[in-house]
């Protein structure tokens, strides 16, 4: 058996560790081997969830010790280094560090993939639809406010409360960046969470759905006295590069995540058909695959044995929980306004995961009604939601490090 450990030293590092480091690596091989299932059955995202699932279970199999004794927990990247000449040494050692210094710890995979997400969404939605847009988007943050006590109440300081609580927006660059500027000791595991989860607006909003909206008011098709009237480039472009700007001057330390997603709209705007099919295209697909690598390496054994992780697991249920049921009151505030003539559903699309969300709402309303087309509505909130979100951001970063 010795000459075995010796010859295979993942398995040696897991006999000699304590039990609950040995569980753990267990549980999170396990745990990435079903988000790699999942994700092949596209249960959740393929994209993210292969890689991220595939990097979890690999890295904590090879776990080894180095000369002296000591495990080495992560051969891929050092996320907690800050010394300027050893990360120098580690840069040229660990063959995934360089892609997590200049890339993941300074937010810049966020940036790319919002500008992806602005490639591809259309805010003449908004325009068309601008109050209801703006009232599901503002119902369905109920989470990411209402979390920020309870983190608090359950011993987190404001900062990480308000990160954790960005979950509610269910918009993971968000999660990231906020994390980075305000917590940026917990953005590991505050990032893996967020994204871990997000993949429950797949197979959670759908019972939430049914639960809170009776099949007959599922069935609801909305009825426009008045065809929504067409909407130019030119004023999408307008829009786009007028809140770019207002929202900049508002909360300049938000602003790379602003311009990413407003120079990916100007850019679908302006008809600059190359550039956008490489920014929707190899820019977001390799973004968010890169990311899905790192984050799947990050969700090492020792790293996430902090004892806030359980906390921060319950509050990212808490916060996609409450935004869920939050924009649902706010289809059923439309619902009282419209007079009946609004599908409440459409509220959960206000939840800003792009364009899953919305995706989930039509699903759900065709089953019961297949000639109700709530697909634009849902679009609009779900656009909105993205905008929201990024402005909360903002205020979060900007507003949160000046309270004492």
């Amino acid at each position: 058996m010795e000459i075995f450990y010796k010859l295979f030293q993942g398995f040696s590092t897991l006999a000699l560790s304590e039990p609950a480091i040995a569980f753990t690596r267990i549980g999170l091989i396990f745990l990435g081997l079903l988000l790699v299932y999942l994700g092949r059955k596209g249960i959740l995202e393929p994209l993210l969830m292969i890689p991220m699932g595939l990097g979890m279970a690999t890295i904590n199999a090879s776990i080894i010790f180095l000369p002296g004794g000591t495990a080495q927990g992560n051969l891929f990247v050092d996320p907690l280094v800050t010394d300027i000449n050893q990360l120098l040494d580690i840069l040229q050692i660990n063959f995934l560090q360089p892609i997590y210094t200049y890339m993941f710890s300074n937010g810049l995979i966020a940036c790319f993939i919002f500008m992806g997400i602005g490639s591809m969404i259309d805010i003449g939605y908004i325009l068309q639809r601008p109050f209801s847009s703006m009232l599901l988007a503002l119902f369905a943050e109920l989470g990411t406010f209402a979390t920020l006590p309870i983190a608090m109440a359950m011993g987190l300081d404001l900062k990480e409360s308000a990160s954790i609580s960005m979950v509610g927006g269910a918009d993971g660059p968000m999660v990231l960046y906020t994390s980075l500027v305000l917590s940026k000791h917990l953005f590991v595991p505050i990032t893996v969470v967020a994204y871990l989860y997000l993949g429950l607006t797949y197979g959670g909003y759908p019972y939430l759905i049914r639960l809170l909206v009776p099949k007959r008011l599922r069935a609801i098709k909305v009825e426009h006295t008045k065809p929504a009237k067409p909407v130019s480039q030119g004023m999408k472009l307008g829009l786009a590069v007028i809140l770019c700007v207002i929202l900049c001057f508002l909360f300049p330390v938000a602003s790379p995540l602003f311009f990413s997603l407003f120079i990916g709209i100007a850019i679908r705007e302006s008809g600059l058909t190359h550039i956008q099919n490489f920014i929707e295209g190899p820019l977001l697909y390799g973004s968010t695959f890169l990311l899905g690598i790192l984050l799947g390496i990050l969700c090492e054994a020792h790293l996430l044995l902090n004892p806030k992780i359980l906390v921060l697991l319950v509050l990212g249920i808490i916060a996609l929980f409450i935004s869920g049921v939050g924009g649902i009151i706010g289809g059923y505030v439309m619902f009282f306004i419209k007079k009946g003539n609004f599908n409440p559903a459409i509220g959960i699309a206000g939840v800003s995961c792009v364009p899953s969300t919305a995706k989930v709402v039509q699903k759900e309303v065709s089953k019961v009604n297949p000639n109700a087309i709530v697909l634009p509505e849902a679009l609009g909130a779900n656009i909105m939601g993205v905008i929201t979100t990024a402005i909360i951001t903002g205020l979060f970063v900007t507003l949160i490090p000046l309270i004492k």
